[in-house]
């Protein structure tokens, strides 16, 4: 077990949101004393039938514990929003504390559950982050296969491919088809696969629904339900007067290097340091380790990306309260220089109060003009860490 960067609260009731196989499950039976806790698995069949069948049931099971039972946790809450109201009610009587757990907000988001008017905390967990897993990170390993947990239990890159091929499928079958989410499933897996193939790219929803073979409208909604099964997120433009030659359409990523792979039906391809292919999915988990690390030690940052219509870019942008705006120039180079910066630099010179930094994998931090150039890592604990 990998000891996680999150640390909910140990007094107050929360929801825990997080893509499968993150590991919700695994850190809540490490945080909750089993002797003080009841916990229920909404993914058992016959649980969610019964509370489908009557709510209700669970203020009777609350009521009949014992008092050295203080907490209450439910996996899987989406299964069975309606339960919310009954977990909410008891909450009104001081009866128990109560964790949730989700791996959807859609049925949460539009099916008017009970999200307990701000009497539970919100917390996210990710795959795993290079300060989890500590002498265990490997770059390539990250980049490959990502950092789902199950991913270390595995010795061979065959089990590895093999894993995450069924965690697609598994998505598809479980989090998709079963809830009827879409009405049918062969548009949005190929959707899927030419998302991930675009995964960092400025979404284009006209070309992806020629693609797919679908209306612009229903790309748009596949998106959204990418978004609230919590597979992947969008990356606003940056919004700024000083310029008007900025995009201003958004970019998305999915969740996990390894999952984006196995969707676009790229694990066979090996990744090459000094290749697109790398730089790529080096850009892709930079940019996933800094949101990780923002939201476990609750830093209240926004990010976004900047491309200008003639496509220079800076990465991206940090806004952070009190602080010089900060821009991050993302490059998987063992030696940068002057010349792969000059775009970069010449953006942020065009902001005010910035703090340009270069992230990218050579050894000792320089410095290029006003941008510091420093080990990715070293990059990650200066900017993304709590003190």
């Amino acid at each position: 077990m990998f000891e996680r960067l999150l640390k909910p609260t140990k007094s107050q009731h929360y929801f825990l949101f997080g893509a499968r196989g993150t590991g919700k499950s695994t850190l809540l039976k490490m945080l909750e004393k089993p002797e003080e806790s009841l916990f229920l698995d909404l993914l058992s069949s016959q649980l969610e039938s019964r509370f489908l069948r009557n709510p209700d049931s669970l203020r009777e099971i609350v009521h009949a514990l014992p008092h050295q039972i203080k907490t209450i946790v439910i996996d899987e809450i989406q299964k069975v929003p309606r339960l919310l109201d009954v977990v909410h009610a008891l909450i009104e009587e001081k009866q128990k504390r109560f964790v949730l757990t989700g791996s959807s907000a859609r049925q949460l988001k539009y099916g008017g559950a009970n999200l307990l008017a701000g009497r539970a905390f919100v917390y996210h967990l990710f795959p795993l982050s290079l300060s989890e897993l500590g002498d265990r990170f490997d770059l390539l390993t990250a980049l490959s296969y990502g950092m789902l947990p199950k991913i270390f239990e595995l010795s061979t890159d065959e089990e590895k491919t093999e894993f995450l091929m069924a965690y697609a499928h598994t998505y598809l079958k479980e989090e998709i088809f079963s809830e009827h989410l879409v009405k049918k499933l062969e548009p949005f897996r190929r959707f899927l696969e030419v998302a991930a193939q675009a995964n960092g790219k400025i979404i284009n929803i006209a070309k992806i629904a020629s693609d797919v073979g679908v209306d612009d409208k229903t790309v748009s909604s596949y998106f959204s339900l990418v978004e609230d099964t919590l597979l992947g997120f969008v990356l606003e433009p940056f919004r700024s007067s000083f310029r008007k030659r900025l995009s201003q359409k958004p970019k998305f990523y999915f969740f996990d290097t390894g999952v984006t792979r196995a969707l676009a039906h790229s694990l066979s391809l090996k990744l090459s340091a000094r290749t697109s292919a790398f730089g790529e999915a080096f850009e892709h988990f930079i940019i996933l380790e800094c949101i990780k690390r923002a939201s476990y030690f609750r830093l209240d940052f926004r990010f976004s990306y900047l491309r200008t219509k003639d496509d220079a870019e800076i990465d991206l942008i940090v806004e952070r309260p009190g602080q010089p705006l900060l821009c991050i120039e993302i490059k998987s180079a063992e030696s940068i220089n002057e010349r792969d910066l000059h775009s970069f630099i010449r953006l942020t010179s065009e902001l005010p109060n910035v703090e340009p930094v270069c992230f990218c994998t050579e050894a000792i931090a320089k410095k290029i003009g006003e941008v510091m150039v420093m080990p990715w890592q070293d990059g990650l604990l200066k900017y993304f860490s709590k003190f």
